[in-house]
């Protein structure tokens, strides 16, 4: 069975410092570099929020504070500070990570009227990532995933996952949740495990 790890969205601006820091964000990244290390995987694909600057899913776009809602396009958006502008060192990978065994990168987010978690599609559903069309070209069945943020990004990439046909695995001490809720990280984790994902340690 051919096995991919997919490293979601460990950029500047979700780690330490950054404008959208996750809390916790930078313990990941040894973890993360161990199970490349120690792991023989197929594929190794990094996703990568990848905003133009006038983005709708920043608080500054709309006139808004962040942690406001609006509706954008028919779907509820969260009002976010502006993050991982293209070409910034915000949206780059953070240094520590180790790309050396990386065979491919998905960008996301750029569609300037929507906004995009997972690493498969928007948040509309409307345009697909490529990320489900690479792995299948490579005849991946199995997908463990990593990365920031586990209760958003983390976990509709996930979700989408396993609704593409994937056995789909999280690593628990892979990924570190926004908690903009104190309860969002749990509740990601029981509404992952419902529609499939198993938790690793």
């Amino acid at each position: 069975m051919k096995k991919a790890l997919i490293i979601v969205d460990v950029q500047n601006d979700f780690c330490e410092g950054g404008a959208l820091a996750v809390p916790g964000a930078n313990e990941v990244i040894p973890y993360i570099n161990l199970l490349m290390e120690e792991n023989e995987y197929d594929q190794i694909v990094l996703t990568q929020d990848w905003h133009p600057a006038n983005h709708k899913s920043f608080a500054s776009n709309n006139d808004r504070k962040v942690g406001e809602s609006i509706i954008l396009n028919g779907v509820p958006q969260f009002m976010w500070p502006d993050h991982c502008v293209q070409g910034t060192f915000g949206a780059e990978f953070h240094k520590d990570l180790n790309r050396d065994k990386v065979t491919h990168i998905i960008q996301k987010g750029k569609n300037t009227e929507i906004d995009s978690y997972s690493g498969f599609q928007d948040n509309n559903h409307f345009m697909k990532t490529g990320l489900d069309d690479f792995l299948k070209y490579h005849e991946i069945q199995l997908v463990e995933i990593v990365g920031l943020a586990m209760d958003y990004c983390v976990k509709f990439t996930c979700k989408d996952a396993v609704a593409n046909g994937y056995i789909t695995c999280l690593h628990f001490n892979g990924t570190r949740a926004v908690n903009v809720k104190p309860e969002n990280g749990r509740d990601a984790i029981y509404e992952m495990i419902q529609k499939g994902v198993t938790v690793l340690g």
